[in-house]
């Protein structure tokens, strides 16, 4: 199976489809084409959440994911203002050339 072929709100669905009780867990899977392992994953992750309670948890990991993205860009730039720095640094004369002022 493709990863991301259900969306959280149909993981949703079929997560409370299974807590009604209807039908066996095995019986879920085949209907919906994924494996138990794949049932119990999303049990642990989605477990007790609704629909709205995915959506703001979707809005959540894509702002963690653009904050990080934020991080490691300012952290490039960071580090390529302290080279620029550290070349400068060695090309200015020494400071003790025996001048006084």
């Amino acid at each position: 199976m493709k990863k991301g072929q259900f969306t959280e709100e149909q993981i949703v669905r079929i997560l409370q489809q299974a807590d009604r009780g209807t039908q066996t867990i095995g019986a879920i899977c085949r209907e919906h084409g994924i494996s138990e392992n794949t049932f119990y994953r999303w049990r642990q992750k989605f477990g007790g959440l609704g629909v709205a309670e995915t959506q703001r948890l979707r809005d959540l990991e894509k702002e963690n994911a653009r904050l990080k993205r934020l991080l490691a860009e300012s952290r490039l730039e960071l580090d390529a203002a302290k080279e620029l720095l550290a070349k400068k640094e060695d090309a200015l004369p020494s400071a003790g050339t025996g001048r006084s002022f």
